[in-house]
This record gives C-alpha cells, sequence and structure tokens, in this order.
C-alpha cells in the first residue's frame, strides 16, 4: 500500500496568486468539489480566500474531512526591500495552517512573486541565461528565502520548501540548480512542480533524482507539449500560454508521472502530492477535470 496521500489546490479552480479581476468559485464550492471528486487534502491558495482565522477554516475542512497540506506563499526575492514583508506574510500563513493541520504537517510553499517582472513573464519558457540574476541578485535571493525559511521553522516548526516557477526568477534548471546550491539543505527544500518544470526546459524525473533529499512536496502538474510548442513558436507571454491550455489534465501532456511514481514509491517519498491544473478564472470545468486527473492517479496506483 502506498504512503503517498493526493491533495488539489484552489489554483485549479482558477484562484490564482495574481488578480485577473474575473469572477471566481466560492470558497464553499472549491472545498466541496475538492472533497466530492476524491482528494484527501487541499492547499491554502492566496491568503484570505479561505477563512483566515484558525477556528472557521478548521470547521470548513473537518466538515469536508479534508486535511491542511500546505500554502502558496510568493515573495519577491530579488528585492532586498521586501524580504520583511514576505517574512511576516509567511510566518502569518505557516501559524494558520499549522493551527488548522491535525495530524498532517503543511508545508510553506515559498517561491518567487510570479509574473512580477514584464520581461520573465513574455518569454516564459523560452528563458535563457542573458535574462537572469546577476551574482549579487542571486545572493540577495538565497538570502530572502533563507532568511524566510528559518522564520518559518523558529515561529511555527513547519519546514519550508522553494517553488520553482514559470514568469519568475527560478524558472530554468539551471536557475533551480543556483539556488539549491546558495541555500542550506537543512532548511530550505524543494517543491518539484512538474508542470512548470516541464514548460522551463527541465526534466522532472531528473529534478527529482537529483535533489530527492530535498524534494518535500510535491506538485503534480502537466504540460502539453502543443501548446508549449506553439507558444514558443509564437512568442507568447505565460498568460496567454495558461490561457490557451498549457496546463492540460493529467495524462494529456508530456509529464511521465508513471516514472515519476514509481521514483517517489522506489525512494521510499511518504509526503504529499498535490495535483496542479493551473487555469485562469472561469475556464474548463474545474470539478470535472478534478475528477479525471483523481482517476487518472488512481490507474497509477495511488
Amino acid at each position: 500500500m502506498s504512503s503517498i496521500r493526493i491533495a488539489n489546490a484552489p489554483c485549479s479552480w482558477g484562484i490564482l496568486e495574481f488578480d485577473s479581476g474575473a469572477r471566481v468559485a466560492s470558497p464553499s464550492q472549491v472545498l466541496d468539489e475538492i472533497a466530492s471528486t476524491g482528494y484527501a487534502g487541499t492547499e491554502l491558495g492566496d491568503f484570505g480566500f479561505f477563512p483566515p482565522h484558525a477556528e472557521p477554516l478548521r470547521q470548513e475542512l473537518a466538515a469536508r474531512r479534508l486535511a491542511m497540506v500546505g500554502a502558496f506563499v510568493p515573495v519577491p526575492l530579488s528585492d532586498p526591500n521586501a524580504h520583511a514583508a514576505g517574512e511576516a506574510l509567511a510566518t502569518k500563513t505557516a501559524d494558520l495552517i499549522r493551527s488548522v493541520s491535525g495530524g498532517t504537517v503543511p508545508k510553506i510553499v515559498l517561491s518567487d512573486d510570479t509574473a512580477a517582472v514584464r520581461e520573465r513573464t513574455q518569454k516564459a519558457g523560452r528563458i535563457t541565461s542573458a535574462g537572469g540574476l546577476s551574482s549579487d541578485r542571486w545572493r540577495t535571493f538565497a538570502a530572502g528565502a533563507e532568511r524566510i525559511a528559518r522564520a518559518v521553522r523558529d515561529t511555527t516548526g513547519l519546514q519550508t520548501v522553494f517553488k520553482h516557477h514559470c514568469a519568475t526568477y527560478v524558472e530554468t534548471p539551471e536557475e533551480i540548480d543556483e539556488l539549491m546550491q546558495r541555500t542550506s539543505p537543512e532548511l530550505l527544500g524543494l517543491c518539484l512542480d512538474t508542470g512548470h518544470a516541464t514548460y522551463g526546459g527541465a526534466s522532472a524525473l531528473d529534478l527529482l533524482q537529483r535533489y530527492r533529499n530535498r524534494v518535500w512536496h510535491v506538485h503534480f502538474k502537466d504540460c502539453s507539449p502543443d501548446v508549449a510548442a506553439c507558444a514558443r513558436r509564437e512568442g507568447w507571454d505565460y498568460m496567454t500560454a495558461v490561457r490557451r491550455g498549457l496546463f492540460c489534465e493529467l495524462g494529456r501532456g508530456s509529464v511521465d508521472f508513471a516514472a515519476l511514481v514509481a521514483e517517489l514509491r522506489r525512494t521510499g517519498y511518504d509526503g504529499w502530492i498535490v495535483v496542479e491544473q493551473d487555469v485562469l478564472p472561469s475556464m474548463g470545468t474545474p470539478a470535472e477535470s478534478a475528477a479525471r486527473n483523481r482517476r487518472f492517479l488512481e490507474s497509477l496506483g495511488i
């Protein structure tokens, strides 16, 4: 029997870390549909989307028998002036998810601020070394990530994992390597995101094998090779690629999930896999996609 547990996240319903202005599903609808489509947990989503206080959030989760498994915290880490506010948000978020976690030990999923830099947003999926951080800015970035991870650990006891993400300064395999080399493996783990790895030019399996000791949390996301190729050919920005279906349902893209599951099992991974099918608000039919994604994972034995 596998000890891997499966969750979903509000981003699969169009609740994203940037404001599109479009109408999104209600918190109760998202939780109802995560539970009814066969998932055992959820991530927090944007702070304030779900109840921001422990007792009402605990009640909402308990009513649906859902675990709180993590929370995404985007911070513009290359800006030293943003580190204090990032630390405050991360520790506030960590305190909330810890207090409603029950028997689960959730993770803070730290990331660079998504789609905050125009050039990186425009060129997501085709980033070159010329568009990366200088050595000084890398030092600032890594110091900020460690500062936040240390504060989360010291104030709440929770671990922080870093999520590589397209349309940020940590997208390509070289950038992931750079951050991992510049940060403490005892302090900062890695959230392996299979879809962002693929669109960013990496092999998700290679990343898992290279950094298995630091992979403390996993996001399963697929990537359409046809949409990715068209986005690169036509020069689409990140939002356009997502709107055109870049992150398709699991099993319909180019990610080898069977190999990833086999490697996670082989190496004794006993944490959460969080399904993320990033969509913009009002795109598609999230509950139907969530159900199909869950059935796909069941076909892999998890």
